[in-house]
């Protein structure tokens, strides 16, 4: 067995640094490459095409959207499923203006990551003045560069609960007691629509919980895939 780790918005693989050492017994961890594709399904298709034959498949925030998609085109291969900070949701009018905003900037304008403010403002109140915790989402946005910021800017997330009837694995949604990124009815909406799924929070965090509150995480998501992924 092995894991597919979906990161979110502007992350690379090392958001789930903290993480690795409780989801390695559960098989090697390969991780889906979000940098060169602006739509889910290209997203999807591209961690597909690296991916092992059959594994369980973590999404985060963005990632849960283009997990749900990998589900989508390759049922047969996801064994389980748990979705992280995410929703079911459509963008919202003012994620569309600001995503045509970015479309309209010239693509030579320098980038240097997302800013400190965005960052700080995903973050439960008690973390908003850590540097290093900041600094360490701002540079993952600085690997990935300018030209995956306008594509991952750009996506489109046009909402999918009216499919959510056609995941058939097991599922497990977690959400954030402080999360104003997404909501905790957005992640309740997702186990409504997923016959099955099982429900959790972690109070204590805000969106960006594989960073803010790691060991929290794990406690949840381990348990969870000790019998699923045995079966």
């Amino acid at each position: 067995m092995a894991l597919l780790l979906v990161p979110g918005y502007m992350l690379d693989d090392t958001l789930w640094d903290d993480m690795r050492e409780r989801l390695a017994p559960f098989g090697p961890l390969t991780h889906a490459d979000l940098r060169h594709d602006s739509t889910l399904e290209a997203m999807a298709r591209r961690a597909l095409a690296s991916a092992p034959p059959s594994f369980t498949l973590i999404g985060f925030s963005m990632g849960g959207y283009v997990a749900r998609e990998i589900v989508r085109q390759a049922p047969e291969r996801v064994r389980a499923l748990v979705l992280i900070a995410t929703s079911t949701r459509p963008d919202s009018p003012a994620l569309r203006q600001s995503k045509g905003s970015v479309a309209k900037a010239a693509p030579s304008v320098s980038f240097s990551g997302l800013s400190r403010i965005a960052i700080a403002s995903s973050l439960h109140p008690r973390e908003r003045d850590n540097a290093a915790l900041i600094e360490r989402v701002r540079m993952m946005g600085v690997r990935l560069g300018g030209e995956a910021f306008r594509r991952q800017s750009m996506l489109e997330r046009p909402g999918d609960l009216h499919l959510l009837d056609r995941i058939r694995c097991p599922t497990l949604v977690v959400a954030a007691g402080h999360d104003r990124l997404r909501s905790l009815e957005e992640s309740q909406e997702l186990h409504a629509g997923i016959a099955g799924s099982e429900f959790a929070a972690i109070e204590d965090s805000g969106h960006m919980i594989p960073i803010e509150a790691p060991q929290a995480l794990l406690d949840v998501i381990v348990p969870w895939l000790e019998p699923v992924t045995r079966v």
